[in-house]
């Protein structure tokens, strides 16, 4: 993974409303999910927030037990 920032005029996103992945501001910022750097990424955008969710959530438990 690269640590340049990304160009956003030439990034990809996930478009939630149409579930399809788009290159640039293609559509409005409210419908857009990234960006990543390259199209594989973005279509895995959505199994991307799921894992990162479960791992907060278990995070959160973990510091709830800690008291």
């Amino acid at each position: 993974m690269s640590t340049e920032p990304l160009d956003p005029e030439r990034a990809y996103y996930y478009n939630t409303r149409t579930g399809e992945v788009e290159q640039g501001y293609a559509s409005s910022w409210s419908d857009r999910m990234g960006p990543y750097a390259t199209r594989a990424e973005a279509e895995s955008a959505l199994a991307l927030a799921a894992q990162r969710n479960k791992q907060w959530e278990q995070a959160d438990r973990d510091w709830d037990d800690d008291d």
